[in-house]
């Protein structure tokens, strides 16, 4: 059972004082989920003012949500589509030419539910050169999927994807060769 009032996130767990991370939230709220969308370089360059590491010519719909920027890496020309959410409790590193379409959502975080305190922990998450996630994909903490992975619709990935596979399902698993 959770003794709720013994949970307690880590001094350091969040990557920034505590005022930078309501910071961050009111800028994502004002001024980068408003934008237009076409302002693709203004959504760019606010996330690098926050510490994000992000290529050239990479497109992020307004409606994306993202927890943290500070733990965000993201490839030369990828694509974040609409309504996707990075849980970036822990890191998230995509890679160049990759798409993670509408309605994904990738998280890096969850709760340790043998320990009575429910302790808070992150994985990263590893998304390889050239992979696409296709609408609505989960993916969870700890997950790398290499280089030229495909991922169906409506997936949810709790292992690892080899590269240049095509994968779909819930798990999700390999169905082919790309």
């Amino acid at each position: 059972m959770f003794d709720l009032k013994k949970f307690s996130v880590p001094k350091t767990f969040r990557g920034r004082n505590v005022i930078m991370v309501q910071i961050w939230w009111c800028v994502q709220s004002l001024l980068f989920h408003p934008s237009p969308q076409i302002m693709y370089r203004w959504r760019v360059w606010l996330l690098r003012v926050f510490g994000a590491k992000i290529g050239q010519g990479v497109i992020i719909r307004p409606s994306v949500k993202i927890t943290y920027p500070w733990k965000l890496t993201i490839g030369d020309y990828s694509w974040i589509g609409d309504n996707t959410e990075l849980y970036n409790l822990g890191i998230i590193s995509i890679g160049n030419n990759s798409v993670i379409s509408q309605r994904s959502y990738l998280c890096t975080g969850s709760h340790d539910y043998s320990k009575e305190t429910f302790d808070i922990y992150s994985l990263p998450i590893v998304i390889g050169n050239s992979c696409w996630l296709a609408t609505d994909v989960f993916v969870a903490p700890g997950i790398n999927i290499g280089d030229g992975c495909i991922v169906g619709a409506r997936s949810s990935v709790f292992k690892s994807l080899p590269g240049n596979t095509i994968c779909r399902g819930n798990p999700a698993a390999v169905v082919r060769r790309r």
